[in-house]
C-alpha cells in the first residue's frame, strides 16, 4: 500500500505540473497544440465533473445521504431528480434564456423578451432537509406569460405503468411572497400525450398532489416517456426556493 501511495502521489504531482504548463502556454501556443490541449482537457473535465458530482453529493449535508426519501406506503417506484441529489456544473446562471438545460433532466422554459431570471443550486443544511441540495429561482421584472421548470422522468417511471397507478408529486417550497404553482404530468403514449394538471396546496411548506391515472385515457401498451412541468404563475419580483422534489407511484388497492 505504501508503494502504491508513493506512486499515486508522484503521478498526481506530474499530472498537476503537466496541466499547469499547458495552462501557462495557452496564450502563446500554436493553434495545433492549443486544439490538442483543449480536446484532452475536455475529456479530463467530463470525468472530473462526474467524480465531483458523485463525491460531493455523497458528502454533502445532510449526512443521511443524497438519496434518502420518505417512501409512501405501497410505492413501487421512488425518485428524486439529480438537481436535488448532487452538485451541478455549472451550479447556476443569471439572465436564464428560454430552453436552458441544467444537467440531464431539467429545463427552464419562459417567453420573456428580456430575461431577469436567475437560477442556482443551493446547499440544504437544515435539520428537516432530506435532500442535500435545493434549487432557487430569483425573478425580477417578468415580461412573459409563462415560467416553468420541466423535469424529464427516468425510464423506470413508465415501466409497467398502468391506469391502476397513482402518481404522486411532493415538494418542499419556500416563497418570498405567495404565488400559484401548478404541476402538470405528461405521459407520451404512441402519437398522443396524456396531460393531467394539479394545483399545489399552499397552506404548508411541504406539498403533495396525486395524479390518478384511472381518469386518464392512457394507452398502457404504448407508453413511451413521461415528464413533469412545474408552472409558476405570477412569479415577478419573487424568490422561489424548492428545497426538495420527489416523485413516486403506487398501484391503487383492489376493491
Amino acid at each position: 500500500m505504501g508503494i502504491d501511495s508513493l506512486i499515486d502521489r508522484f503521478s498526481h504531482r506530474r499530472a498537476l505540473a503537466r496541466w499547469a504548463a499547458a495552462a501557462a502556454r495557452a496564450e502563446t501556443a500554436d493553434l495545433e497544440t492549443l486544439r490538442r490541449d483543449l480536446a484532452r482537457a475536455r475529456q479530463l473535465r467530463r470525468r472530473i465533473d462526474r467524480l465531483v458530482h458523485v463525491a460531493e453529493g455523497r458528502l454533502a449535508l445532510p449526512y443521511i445521504g443524497s438519496n434518502a426519501m420518505r417512501r409512501p406506503l405501497g410505492a413501487d417506484w421512488l425518485w428524486r431528480p439529480e438537481l436535488w441529489r448532487g452538485p451541478m456544473v455549472p451550479f447556476g446562471q443569471a439572465a436564464v434564456e428560454n430552453r436552458t438545460r441544467f444537467g440531464e433532466e431539467a429545463t427552464i422554459f419562459h417567453d420573456c423578451a428580456i430575461s431577469e431570471l436567475t437560477f442556482r443550486q443551493i446547499r440544504n443544511t437544515r435539520e428537516l432537509d432530506l435532500a442535500p441540495f435545493g434549487v432557487r429561482l430569483d425573478v425580477l421584472r417578468f415580461d412573459g406569460s409563462f415560467l416553468s421548470l420541466v423535469l424529464d422522468l427516468p425510464p423506470q417511471a413508465v415501466q409497467g405503468l398502468t391506469r391502476r397507478h397513482l402518481v404522486r408529486f411532493e415538494c418542499m417550497v419556500e416563497l418570498e411572497k405567495p404565488l400559484e404553482i401548478f404541476v402538470r404530468l405528461n405521459i407520451r403514449h404512441g402519437p398522443n400525450t396524456e396531460q393531467m394538471v394539479r394545483e399545489l396546496p399552499m397552506e404548508a411548506t411541504e406539498m403533495a398532489v396525486d395524479f390518478d391515472l384511472a381518469y386518464s385515457k392512457l394507452n398502457e401498451k404504448r407508453v413511451e416517456k413521461a415528464w413533469i412541468d412545474i408552472i409558476f404563475e405570477g412569479a415577478e419580483l419573487n424568490q422561489i426556493t424548492l428545497r426538495d422534489v420527489t416523485m413516486s407511484r403506487r398501484p391503487r388497492a383492489e376493491l
